[in-house]
């Protein structure tokens, strides 16, 4: 899992035109692309989504490539405490959801966008809480020279692609929201883990450059 392989495989694989599937719901609920609901069959989330993205960033290390998460601060009103990619709401001056991920991530952890090289989106993944994400895969530049925004984010750090990529990593769990089982993905790396729209878009990364 060099950089070098990362970037052929992505640039084969994905691509940054917008797909027609963006934001798109039909009549019965149901959704093209990926979400929490894919484990469970049906939606949680079926009104209009609000548009939003991330930034998946691979840090080139030599020789084992890393991932940039954040923890979200336990007292905001949404995700809370939850590890999760740099990203957020699409604004209207954005350019296009490449550009707001490359924005939040620069507001939330100072990552400077002149070391970031795109290679291509993800698929879409409705949240249960009714964000439409379109996943930015950016490789990183190191070293990196973070500055976490301490209104939005408890810290920064970094798991190893190979363990987020090895699908012997990948639990599949559940819990209880509003009387029915919901289902996720989960990945435990030390004293932290990923699990929820975060796992389920890395699960998409490995599904989409090693399935």
């Amino acid at each position: 899992m060099t950089a070098a392989d990362i970037e052929a495989r992505a640039r084969a694989r994905l691509c940054f035109d917008l797909p027609e599937r963006w934001a798109e719901i039909d009549g019965a609920g149901g959704l093209s692309g990926g979400g929490d609901h894919v484990l469970d069959g049906r939606a949680f989330f079926t009104g209009v989504p609000r548009a939003a993205a991330v930034l998946v960033g691979i840090v080139t290390h030599h020789p084992v490539p890393t991932v940039l998460l954040t923890t979200r601060l336990a007292s905001l009103r949404q995700h809370s405490g939850q590890v999760a990619f740099p990203g957020g709401k699409v604004d209207a001056s954005d350019a296009s959801p490449l550009a707001a991920a490359l924005r939040e991530a620069e507001e939330e952890v100072g990552l400077d966008r002149a070391a970031v090289t795109p290679l291509g989106y993800l698929d879409t993944y409705l949240t249960g809480t009714g964000f439409m994400v379109m996943p930015a895969l950016c490789l990183i530049r190191p070293p990196l020279r973070l500055r976490v925004n301490p209104a939005e984010v408890a810290d920064a750090f970094e798991v190893p692609l190979p363990f987020l990529m090895d699908p012997a990593n990948h639990r599949r769990e559940a819990r209880e929201v509003m009387g029915r089982a919901r289902h996720f993905y989960a990945m435990t790396h030390g004293d932290r883990t990923v699990w929820g729209a975060t796992a389920g878009m890395l699960r998409n990364l490995y599904e989409r450059l090693y399935g």
